[in-house]
């Protein structure tokens, strides 16, 4: 019943978050966290916000953090942009970038959100359509005619384009603003934070939710020109300045800070995705070439249903989209070894 939606409510096609189940047991593969505990560092930053301080507002600029980005990206504080969430940064470029007479290019096949942002604003999208094995045919990326969004490396897929095509979709869309989600870049990608510095076009947008392990706190950044992060503060500042508290940002400075740490659980996580990817093709399945903390799989004669089911009959849960060209496969989040090693075996069951 929508007695009480407004137009813009009815009409709206929400995003469908992955599950967060309340049982105790479960192998949760389903929505790309990470297995690791974030560092003691950023641990101690929380406990220290933990104050009378909790009664005033936090920092509107997010100062702490974005020096700390700064420092470890080599750009200046004003290149960069914090949200609650890559996905509120994202929801927030569409307002300021993007016009309801403009159609914008994207994948056909990518993170579904983008799609529900473009309704919700009123954006119509050019999709371009992956080729048969996932790849992008990048030249159709040219020449938008209201801009370009492209999450790299793509999910679900996990494919990543190389950074030449970055710079060719970039230089063939000079006058139009060009937005890179490397939300999963950090497990083995190639970032195009540093191409921000030639081209200011480019807004690259990134989440703490993945390499980070925060994704509890709900931390997203952009990085780009100052021109077009003035835009997203004028966005911002026009529906809420406080888009992050106290603790997110005392937590994602320092986890910025210790990026040893990091680098170190993120390496293993790869390692992992590899070999758990190179059991998948032993056993039979098809696997597509990851450089994500996920693997996008399927058992060729099965239907990606079926090994879901299969799956959480055994207490494992794996992401399925039930869209035509990508309904065979399943997205399985990277978790520990020892996880992985069950979910093969449970697998293994289907053959």
């Amino acid at each position: 019943m929508k007695k009480y939606f407004s137009k813009l409510a009815a009409a709206q096609t929400p995003y469908t978050p992955g599950e967060q189940p309340k049982v105790n047991n479960l192998i949760k593969l389903n929505t790309n966290e990470n297995p690791y505990p974030p560092s003691h560092h950023v641990i101690e930053a929380i406990q220290k916000e933990f104050t009378e301080t909790l009664r005033l507002y936090p920092d509107p600029s997010t100062s702490i953090l974005n020096d700390a980005l700064a420092k470890r990206f080599d750009v200046k504080p004003e290149n960069i942009f914090t949200g609650n969430g890559s996905d509120e940064v994202l929801s927030m470029c569409f307002m300021a970038f993007f016009d309801s007479d403009r159609p914008i290019k994207m994948y056909n096949i990518s993170y579904s959100f983008y799609d529900v942002y473009a309704n919700l604003y009123n954006i119509p999208v050019d999709h371009v359509k992956l080729n048969e094995d996932f790849t992008v045919p990048v030249e159709q990326l040219f020449n938008s005619v209201g801009g370009v969004l492209i999450a790299n490396p793509n999910a679900p897929t996990g494919i990543e384009l190389p950074q030449s095509d970055i710079i060719s979709i970039i230089e063939n869309n000079k006058d139009k603003v060009v937005i890179v989600d490397e939300a999963y870049v950090e497990f083995g990608g190639t970032t195009c934070i540093p191409l921000t510095k030639k081209y200011d076009n480019l807004l690259v947008v990134r989440t703490m939710s993945k390499a980070q392990c925060l994704a509890g706190l709900r931390v997203g950044y952009a990085i780009g020109s100052t021109d077009l992060i003035d835009a997203l503060l004028t966005i911002k500042n026009s529906i809420n300045s406080y888009t992050l508290d106290r603790i997110s940002i005392a937590a994602a400075a320092a986890a910025t800070e210790d990026q040893e740490y990091f680098d170190k659980i993120n390496k293993e996580i790869a390692e992992t995705r590899d070999y758990f990817a190179d059991s998948l093709r032993k056993a039979g399945f098809t696997v597509l070439p990851s450089v994500t903390n996920f693997v996008f799989a399927k058992l060729n004669g099965t239907s990606g249903q079926t090994v879901m089911e299969h799956l959480r009959k055994n207490k494992i849960l794996v992401r399925h989209f039930a869209m035509e060209e990508i309904k065979d496969f399943v997205r399985i989040s990277i978790g520990t070894r020892e996880q992985m090693d069950v979910c093969i075996d449970v697998l293994k069951q289907l053959l």
